[in-house]
């Protein structure tokens, strides 16, 4: 399930149910042969660098037959979650990250991807109990801020706190993709307060990272920036952030978020004059 239909329900699988756990486990499937036990873990390899270049369609290629044959183990479910996320389909990507949680309750990027995966259905809600056992982590704590400020049943005073204190965690700076989603996610902070400048600045520092990113993470970072401008009234300039984000990675979860935030303003209209 894509999340750029804005009418259809988040929280309910597609017709025929969601495509990641259709394949998870098929009976009369042959059993694993001995050159799988070299074969799996390179295609799982070729898979992760895949995402890492940006090659969402290679990396989907690559995984279908893993998750068709081999659907029950752990490390299959995990990156198969990661590219279904990656690929706009957060809904089977929740299905398989909360099944890897079930065996690895501490697992770090099953959890960092169960986070992002219910903000992006607007679950605030479940993302804030999948981050309960390993919320001192930077990634997870970036996704639940970003559920917390931009999801249904977010809090944002919760939110607002996580980003202010991310401010000065040390493993931020680290990564010009997590300086640059935290500046997204102060803009949309700022714009809540109704502070123009400090929105703009935090846009800005934002976009200045973004340029050394991958596309999807440009896609994705595009996406909150128009979250940011959109909370700030500036709904044309919303509108032509959430475009940019779309041409970005046309099929990445940043460019679905994208569409889906502008068909909803589009069918929400112009806001009257005061």
């Amino acid at each position: 399930m894509n999340v750029d239909n804005p009418s259809e329900p988040v929280d309910k699988p597609p017709p025929g149910g969601p495509k990641a756990p259709s394949a998870v486990e098929k009976l009369g499937v042959p059993g694993p042969s001995i050159s799988d036990v070299w074969r799996v873990p390179i295609a799982v390899w070729q898979a992760r660098r895949a995402l890492d270049r940006d090659e969402l369609g290679r990396a989907r290629a690559l995984v279908a037959p893993l998750l068709d044959r081999f659907g029950s183990v752990t490390f299959v479910r995990r990156i198969a979650g990661e590219v279904l996320y990656a690929g706009g389909d957060p809904l089977s990507a929740a299905i398989l990250f909360e099944r890897v949680r079930k065996k690895l309750p501490r697992d770090r990027s099953s959890a960092i991807g169960l986070v992002a995966s219910y903000a992006a259905l607007n679950r605030a809600g479940d993302a804030r109990r999948s981050a309960e056992n390993i919320g001192d982590d930077v990634d997870v704590r970036l996704a639940l801020a970003w559920a917390e400020l931009a999801a249904t049943g977010g809090d944002a005073a919760r939110g607002a706190a996580i980003v202010e204190s991310l401010a000065s965690d040390a493993s931020l700076s680290s990564s010009p993709a997590r300086v640059a989603m935290h500046s997204a996610l102060a803009a949309i902070v700022a714009a809540r307060r109704s502070d123009p400048d400090q929105t703009r600045a935090m846009l800005e520092t934002a976009d200045s990272q973004a340029r050394h990113l991958r596309g999807a993470d440009r896609a994705f970072l595009g996406y909150l920036g128009g979250v940011a401008l959109r909370e700030a009234g500036l709904r044309d300039d919303a509108l032509a952030a959430f475009a940019l984000a779309m041409t970005a990675s046309p099929d990445s979860i940043g460019a679905a978020l994208a569409r889906r935030e502008r068909a909803n303003l589009v069918l929400a209209g112009p806001r009257p004059l005061q």
